[in-house]
């Protein structure tokens, strides 16, 4: 019979794939492990684990074997936390958050959440997109704060609010002190800044901006920090798009657009192997209780708004 212990270290050597880390990460020795996951090996008859490579890979065999381990893992889990937390809004909840998001959003909520919820073991990451959905997957991370919709039936969505895409122009820059922009007015621009591969925004900023091709033409610089591109504008040239909770410390600076304006939509995500419900509601409430009000959440109808993806 296989134990619970067992599928736990094999489950781990198919996240480190390397028996080392693997032991480690279940405090135990790496004998013990090896021999624990070997025994599982020859009582069902089947090969988890290509040991000749390095890193160590799961089989087929073993990638439907782990699928299936991780889901029975999550059930014990859920029975263990709700047998000890039945009205407690407690344990470890790891939260991942996308870049054009967390130096904004987190500041507003952080703080008094923590406070009103000294059991919550809370560990954020800032991550892409891509990176989040991966880890909620791999059950190595428990929400998101992201771009939705996803459109990916492997995650559940809660909508939590949405917010506007203004201009930001250099002061030396035509379009500065402009009372509104349209996307025809950035066609030919040829001193943009964006965020480079691997930042949901950077897709949405190109919709917005209707550029047809990647080149040097119609990009100046590309980086991974919002905070980088709008310091460089604020103290050289060009322009670019950012969102409105980025937006408040330049908004006097900033150059709305004709409508139908653009727009971005933020959720708070999870897998359907969801366990930590409570605090998923906790966060959801905080964080609608700590936005400005004028992006306070989706019951405030926009009209004439063009949500891009």
């Amino acid at each position: 019979m296989v134990t619970l212990t067992q599928l736990k270290y094999i489950v781990s050597l198919a996240k480190e794939k390397h028996f080392g880390r693997a032991a480690k990460d279940c405090n135990v020795s790496q004998p013990s492990l090896s021999t624990q996951i070997q025994k599982v090996e020859e009582g069902l008859g089947i090969v988890l684990f290509d040991r000749s490579k390095k890193p160590v890979l799961l089989t087929r065999e073993g990638v439907d074997f782990v699928a299936k381990a991780k889901q029975i893992l999550s059930s014990v889990h859920s029975l263990e936390h709700d047998a000890i937390n039945s009205d407690a809004v407690s344990g470890e909840f790891l939260l991942g958050v996308i870049p054009t998001l967390a130096p904004y959003l987190l500041p507003l909520f952080i703080e008094v959440f923590s406070s009103k919820y000294p059991e919550v073991n809370l560990k954020i990451y800032e991550l892409t997109t891509t990176e989040i959905i991966k880890k909620l997957y791999d059950d190595e991370l428990d929400g998101g704060l992201l771009v939705t919709p996803l459109k990916d039936d492997k995650i559940i969505e809660r909508a939590l609010f949405s917010e506007l895409f203004y201009l930001y122009p250099s002061k030396e820059h035509k379009l500065f002190g402009a009372k509104e922009v349209k996307y025809s007015d950035l066609e030919f621009e040829n001193k943009f800044w964006i965020l480079n591969e691997g930042h949901c925004m950077r897709d949405q900023v190109l919709n917005i901006c209707q550029f047809k091709e990647m080149n040097q033409s119609n990009l100046l610089f590309e980086s991974g920090s919002l905070e980088t591109i709008k310091n460089l504008i604020k103290k050289g040239s060009g322009l670019s798009i950012v969102p409105q909770m980025a937006a408040v410390d330049i908004k006097k600076d900033v150059v709305p657009f004709a409508e139908p304006s653009p727009a971005r939509q933020v959720g708070l995500v999870h897998s359907r192997s969801f366990l930590k419900e409570k605090i998923l509601d906790a966060l959801e409430a905080e964080i609608l209780d700590s936005l400005p009000k004028e992006i306070k959440n989706l019951k405030v109808a926009y009209k004439n708004v063009d949500f891009v993806s």
